[in-house]
Formats: C-alpha cells, structure tokens, sequence
C-alpha cells in the first residue's frame, strides 16, 4: 500500500488529528484507519504518535478514588481537621442513597477506631441511625457506650428510637450501653439544673467527660431528611420561632449554635440536655485526646456544617462528595481555629 508524502507540517498535523478522531471518537482500529485512509499500520501509528508528541491528544485518566482524596487534603487544610472522610456517591441518587454511602463507610470505619477500654459518646439522630443500621460486629472488651443527650418529650422520659441505638452499639461491640433517660429539652431551666444535682444523673455526666471518642452529626432544619429533633415532635411552635429568631443553623447533640459558632447564649440551650459543646474539643478527664468524628450527609447540612467548623466542635469529618464540594465552595476562608494555629 502506498504511502503518501506529506508537502507540510501542517498537513502532516491535520491527517494526524484525523487518524486521532477515528481511533478515539469512533474507536476505529489502525488495521480500519489504514484501509479507510490508504496508508500502512505503521504509519497510522506514526500519525497516532505524532498526535500525542505535539499535544494534539491529550489522555486523561479520572480516577473516582483520586477526587476524595484531593478534597480530603484540602478540607484537612481550610479548617484544621484531624482526618476528613469524603465517600463517594452517585450525585444524581439523591441525598437519601447518599445518606445510605455515608453510613456504610461510617460504620465500617468506626470497627477501626473502637477498642478496647474505650469510653465511646453517642448523639441520637437520623444520621447515627443509619449508621447503626450497617454496624458489623466486633468483639472489645471494656467499652462503655453512653448517651451523650437526653431523648425524653412530652410523651414521656424514656424514647425507644434513642434506647434502641444505644443498645445496638453495645451489643455490637459487646460493650455496657449507658441510655440518659431524662427529657431532650426540659421546661424550665431551673428543673435542669435541680436533676443535674442527682447522683444518678452526675454518674452519666462523668462518663460522658471521659468519653474517648464523641460521634455525633449535625441536625438541620430542613424540609428535605429533616433531623429527628426537629421532625419527632421534640420542639414546639414556639421553641422553633425562637431558633430563628436567634439566627441558629444547627445543632449537635440537641445543643444549637448559629453561624460563626456561638451557642452559649442561645436561649434553648438553657433547657437542653446535651453536653457543653466545649467536651468535643478537649481531652477528656483522663487527659487523653478525645476523637470527635461528626457524620453529615446532604446539602441541607452545609449551613449546620460550616457553623460546626468555625465553633471548633469537629475534629474528624465524614461526609459524602457533592456536599463536600459544596461546602468547600461557599466558605472560602479559613475557620477561626485554623487561622489561630498558622498564627502560632
């Protein structure tokens, strides 16, 4: 077969990117290209290798497993994380499929952070018990499993949604499960504080404060998968008016915060039951490092999210891709505890 003689460069170039569209866009073979442009394999490849030594092809690989971890790195970096986790999902699913990636990755995570002599936190709510749902046992020895707030309403002190995810970390990991039976929010301030005062209680308040690792979520306000604090008839009217008066976007273990972090002068807070949102960012009685992992999925979430950061209340981060990307997207800066520690 003949093989032509090209006048020019550019002619050169222009039969290469030819023989480029068609091995490429209609995954033609040399021996086809050959016959349909009259020259020889050999010279297809030529043409081919040509394309490829100037730039005219240009072969990118995306890897799924490489964009997690570039958005790890760079969540880690903006606000001063410990450890970020980014699960991959399928966009398109929705944020209930991605919810459901997000508690399978959690939980098989959490096999490798749970052991022995460990005193482990949890916050009831709908992320914690999805999570719960994909658990694999693991046999520990020593470990205690405490309720980090109360889940009792007007219906009464004792809730089984909150119980039951309890006793299903227990018995997974063989451990004592510790429920906190008293109300999520109480209706006066003074009876908290009165019930703080009981032996009963103090010994829960404890364990809480040597807890090792602390997981929790972020609760949100949201229409779309709403947190179980706001959708299991917990708060009234006037209980919600009064967050939105104050500007809150989330919560974390029934304790609400607003943007830039603040949550101490939060009205509610008063009658909450949750822990003070300073036990997520020390060490706990025994003076070890405490991990607090927090679990969020969904877009609705990135408000509660990026108050949580600028609080300082999240040392480790799981959540799923898109709401990564987007949370990365609408907060530019660094949190104040990031920037402190380049200040350092």
């Amino acid at each position: 077969m003949p093989s032509p003689v090209f006048k020019d460069e550019a002619s050169q170039f222009a039969a290469a990117v030819k023989v480029a569209k068609m091995y490429y866009y209609q995954s033609m073979t040399t021996e086809a290209i050959a016959q349909e442009m009259s020259l020889s394999r050999s010279k297809v490849s030529r043409l081919l290798g040509i394309a490829h030594a100037n730039g005219l092809v240009e072969i990118r690989i995306n890897d799924p497993s490489d964009r997690p971890r570039t958005i790890e790195r760079e969540l880690e970096e903006r606000f001063g994380l410990a450890a970020a986790r980014v699960v991959p999902v399928p966009e398109a699913a929705g944020e209930a499929e991605w919810l459901r990636k997000v508690a399978m990755y959690t939980a098989s995570y959490l096999n490798t952070v749970i052991d022995s002599n460990m005193v482990v936190g949890i916050a009831w709510g709908t992320t914690m018990a999805a999570v719960s749902d994909y658990l694999t046992p693991k046999s520990t020895a020593n470990v205690d499993i405490v309720q980090l707030n109360g889940a009792g309403n007007a219906q009464g002190v004792s809730n089984p949604f909150s119980s039951n995810l309890v006793m299903r970390f227990a018995t997974n990991y063989d451990a004592r499960p510790h429920p906190f039976h008293v109300p999520a929010f109480f209706d006066y301030p003074d009876t908290k504080l009165a019930l703080w005062r009981e032996r009963s209680v103090r010994q829960i308040l404890r364990l809480q404060e040597r807890t090792d690792i602390l997981l929790c979520s972020v609760g949100a306000m949201s229409r779309q998968l709403p947190s179980h604090v706001y959708s299991g008839g917990f708060l009234e009217r006037a209980d919600l008016g009064s967050l939105r008066r104050e500007k809150v976007v989330g919560d974390i273990a029934t304790v609400f915060f607003r943007a830039d972090g603040t949550w101490r002068d939060v009205e509610l807070n008063r009658r909450a039951s949750g822990p003070d949102l300073d036990l997520l960012r020390g060490a706990n009685l025994a003076k070890r490092a405490r991990r607090t992992v927090c679990v969020v999925s969904g877009l609705h979430k990135v408000d509660g999210v990026r108050g949580a950061l600028r609080g300082g209340f999240v040392k480790e981060l799981i959540l799923d891709e898109p709401t990564a990307r987007s949370l990365l997207a609408t907060t530019p800066e660094a949190t104040p505890a990031r920037k402190a520690s380049k200040r350092s």
